[in-house]
């Protein structure tokens, strides 16, 4: 395991949560090898979806670029010494119903023409 603190980059998540998401980091630490980035980032985001519902995304990884949209207070970004973190949830609302989302389709293609 890391032994580092975890140092917070830039977030817009509420402190409860950042706290949860830096402790699963820490167990997904725990858990496996630094270097299976690919574990460690399906363990927290398999945990995060269980508590806070479908849509969660996490990258972890030593050098990456991104580019994302979330939803507003699920984003957050921090490393664990030399393993960076992010996690967020998609910008999209997996709650619509396949109706919903074809009749939200329909009228902006009659807004359209």
């Amino acid at each position: 395991m890391l032994e580092g603190k975890a140092v917070l980059r830039e977030t817009d998540m509420p402190e409860q949560m950042q706290s949860h998401a830096m402790e699963l980091a820490y167990q997904a630490l725990d858990l496996h090898e630094v270097s299976d980035c690919q574990s460690i980032a399906h363990y927290i985001k398999q945990k995060f979806d269980d508590v806070y519902g479908p849509a969660w995304h996490c990258v972890v990884g030593k050098d990456f670029g991104c580019c994302i949209t979330h939803l507003g207070g699920s984003f957050i970004f921090f490393r664990v010494e030399m393993v960076e973190f992010l996690i967020f949830k998609d910008g999209r609302d997996f709650s619509e119903s396949k109706e919903e989302a074809i009749g939200v389709l329909q009228q902006f293609q009659k807004s359209d023409t």
